[in-house]
């Protein structure tokens, strides 16, 4: 039987990326967040592409998140990127004792994760929150919870949703998208004073049977709990291996896969996470 640390340092390996082909009247700068944060994730073999050739810029955001800036030109472009990434072959942490921390010893940095965002609205959701999670015992079963409801009440459809839609209109609609689950879920944590924040990655198919459709971007959250965040993923539900983050924030309108300054077409969009042969 192997020794559980040694289990623990088992790891894996993901080839990851995604190409994206605009069409644009105008010049028109924008900012991708495609590229891995780093966080547990070792990452090698970077490789950026831009058709046609110009300029790219990185820098790193409010939250730390590595960001990408071009300017697409007239016509048609293609920005694609491609690496490996190294991934501990173990699901996301599970602590059921793990309790909840009062709002007046929160890190003055996690504070910010207890407040109304653009598509988080706490204030919007508040009486349902506390009539539905309100009696649970707080801490990691409350979350869990507020995780299985989110789960059963939405349902998941493409197109269901806009840019627009925020957790009060899916959760009237009861359809959405994984952004979606993870907004209202967010929206039900910072009700109860529980700080939540918004995920953004790739997750690819380990030791799950595969979702149908094509490979896309997956949204899910982290809660802070006993003095640290924990991964919780309304959406699916349950423990995950491979997650390999993008961006963190208060919901998706901090991590945007494309910002665009201009109103270019999107015509193909293609996103890979798969596992594949030890690099190096």
């Amino acid at each position: 039987m192997s020794h559980p640390a040694a289990m623990a340092e088992q790891t894996r390996w993901l080839r990851i990326g995604c190409a994206f082909e605009y069409r644009a009247e105008i010049e028109t700068p924008t900012v991708f967040q495609v590229q891995p944060n780093g966080d547990g994730v070792r990452v090698t073999g970077e490789r950026w592409s831009m058709q046609p050739d110009v300029p790219i810029r990185h820098y790193r955001d409010i939250y730390s998140n590595p960001c990408t800036r071009v300017v697409l030109p007239v016509g048609s472009s293609r920005l694609r990127y491609e690496a490996f990434a190294e991934v501990p072959d173990v699901a996301d942490d599970v602590a059921e004792d793990a309790a909840e921390v009062p709002p007046d010893r929160l890190p003055d940095d996690v504070l910010l994760y207890t407040l109304p965002s653009r598509y988080c609205l706490p204030d919007v959701l508040g009486d349902e929150a506390w009539s539905r999670f309100g009696s649970v015992s707080p801490g990691y079963r409350r979350v869990q919870r507020i995780c299985s409801h989110v789960h059963d009440h939405l349902n998941f459809r493409y197109g269901s949703s806009t840019t627009m839609s925020t957790a009060a209109d899916v959760n009237a609609s009861r359809f959405g998208v994984c952004r979606d689950f993870t907004h209202l879920a967010i929206s039900f944590c910072r009700a109860l004073n529980i700080p939540a924040r918004y995920v953004f990655g790739y997750l690819p198919d380990l030791d799950v049977r595969a979702q149908p459709g094509p490979m896309d971007f997956a949204a899910w959250m982290e809660v802070w709990l006993a003095g640290r965040w924990w991964t919780f993923d309304p959406r699916n539900n349950t423990p995950r291996k491979g997650r390999v983050p993008i961006g963190r924030g208060r919901d998706a309108a901090d991590v945007a896969m494309a910002t665009t300054f201009g109103g270019p077409h999107l015509e193909r969009m293609r996103v890979t996470a798969e596992e594949c042969v030890r690099q190096g």
